[in-house]
């Protein structure tokens, strides 16, 4: 089974999902930031910095979707990004400090991790 066309795909929807939470993390006090639990009076240099590096990685997944050939190091270096993010915001709520709308907004980074790295693996050695 060819994954690339899936994981391709995947990648397009993850530009999408990192452009809404950039949004989420640069307007905390929007409805989309109050439904995933974000505190509204976050400093604006950390609520710009969070949003510039969520969406940084946002446009390397649509670089990645449109690159040909696939660069499977870099999709790797996303699914490694999307798992840490999931770990991070996991530890955060463990510990008191984030909600639990949040933990269930980073489950798509979770899941998006564990996609990619399937696409990846499935990938045949033959394939770019």
């Amino acid at each position: 089974m060819n994954r690339e066309p899936l994981l391709r795909t995947l990648l397009w929807l993850a530009t999408v999902f990192n452009t809404v939470a950039a949004y989420v993390f640069a307007f905390p006090a929007s409805s989309l930031g109050e439904l995933a639990g974000m505190p509204a009076d976050a400093p604006p240099l950390y609520r710009a910095a969070t949003a510039l590096f969520v969406e940084l990685f946002g446009l390397a997944y649509a670089w990645l979707a449109y690159h040909r050939p696939l660069i499977r190091p870099m999709v790797a270096f996303g699914a490694l990004g999307k798992a840490s993010a999931f770990v991070l915001v996991a530890v955060l709520w463990l510990t008191g400090h984030a909600s639990p709308s949040l933990v269930a907004l980073g489950t798509g980074d979770l899941l998006f991790a564990a996609l990619f790295a399937w696409c990846l693996l499935g990938l045949s050695p033959t394939e770019p």
